[in-house]
């Protein structure tokens, strides 16, 4: 077994999990109206959703404010690193260029860029929405436009997301416990797992060294 991921990035991915799903199903919720009027209560689902919105760049935030945020920053640095290999991954949809694929495949940097850019763009857009009174009509529209349709892509993303991960046991005990098998790392991870390899050996500089540290909408 090798480990994965540390404390710290377990608990910024779960953290931020519940706090987009939160905002997932609370906003499902007030959108659908068959769904709005059985569950009922929608003042309260409506509190529970802002606030949901408001906590998600929270865990983020903490991550990066201890003295733990070491091992957040350098899973960081990997996630938004991009070669000509992932292109080509994600190009073949994980057909091609397998050999080289590092702690992160093309496909979980793709979600992972998507999470780091929806959450600013749902909070501004959600604030507008929710405190509304200040802002002209054709901010509220644009708001609720851009935040209609980020969600719709989100819940798409989260889905996926999801399924993916039940469909890798080992990738959901990663993150999970935090450690993986050596073998199940050589097999999807082989760059990485060639990293803390003592038979293999790293092919070349790892990942990270190579980057350097250095209205009437159903929300009103």
């Amino acid at each position: 077994m090798i480990e994965r991921f540390g404390r710290a990035t377990r608990a910024l991915h779960w953290a931020t999990a519940a706090a987009v799903l939160t905002a997932a199903i609370t906003g499902l919720i007030l959108y659908v109206g068959p769904l709005t009027a059985l569950v009922g209560r929608r003042v309260l689902v409506k509190d529970i959703h802002v606030i949901a919105g408001l906590s998600m760049p929270v865990p983020l935030l903490l991550a990066y404010a201890g003295g733990w945020r070491r091992d957040v920053r350098a899973n960081v640095r990997r996630l938004a690193r991009w070669s000509q290999a992932d292109r080509r991954w994600l190009r073949t949809r994980g057909r091609e260029a397998t050999d080289k694929v590092g702690k992160f495949n093309a496909g979980q940097k793709a979600n992972a860029a998507f999470v780091a850019g929806m959450i600013p763009i749902m909070l501004a857009s959600g604030s507008i929405m929710r405190w509304f009174e200040p802002w002209p009509i054709q901010y509220r529209t644009g708001a609720t436009f851009v935040h209609d349709w980020t969600a719709i892509a989100t819940w798409a993303v989260v889905a996926g997301h999801i399924l993916f991960a039940l469909n890798d046991g080992e990738s959901l005990r990663g993150m999970l416990t935090g450690r993986v098998s050596r073998t199940w790392a050589r097999s999807h991870h082989p760059r990485w797992a060639a990293e803390d390899d003592p038979e293999e050996g790293p092919e070349s500089e790892p990942e990270a060294a190579r980057v350097g540290d250095g209205g009437d909408h159903p929300l009103r």
